[in-house]
């Protein structure tokens, strides 16, 4: 996360999901702030995504209620992508979805 020559997560998650094949969860992090970047790594394979700044900023201003709508536009967010891509639940999520910028 610190390196500017490293690569981001979601742009190796491929490789890493690949590597375990299934022998332990892959939980990634590090710049996801919207449910599509949520949609896109559980997409890739991950099997859970941590969102820990956008957390962090509904806390700052809002306390357990800026927590709460955090989430909840999250959720909003990632069920919206999992329509527009035709995914009626997370297990219909593929790879062949995500497409490289």
């Amino acid at each position: 996360r610190q390196l500017d020559g490293a690569p981001s997560t979601i742009s190796v998650l491929p490789e890493i999901v690949e590597a375990v094949d299934g022998r332990i969860p892959v939980l990634i992090d590090s710049g996801f702030r919207r449910g599509t970047d949520i949609v896109k790594a559980l997409a890739l394979g991950a099997t859970a995504v941590c969102v820990g700044r956008p957390y962090l900023w509904g806390l700052g201003a809002f306390g357990q209620a800026g927590v709460e709508r955090v989430l909840e536009l999250l959720n909003q967010e990632l069920r919206a992508a999992m329509m527009q891509v035709g995914a009626p639940s997370l297990r219909h999520l593929t790879p062949a979805m995500v497409r490289r910028a």
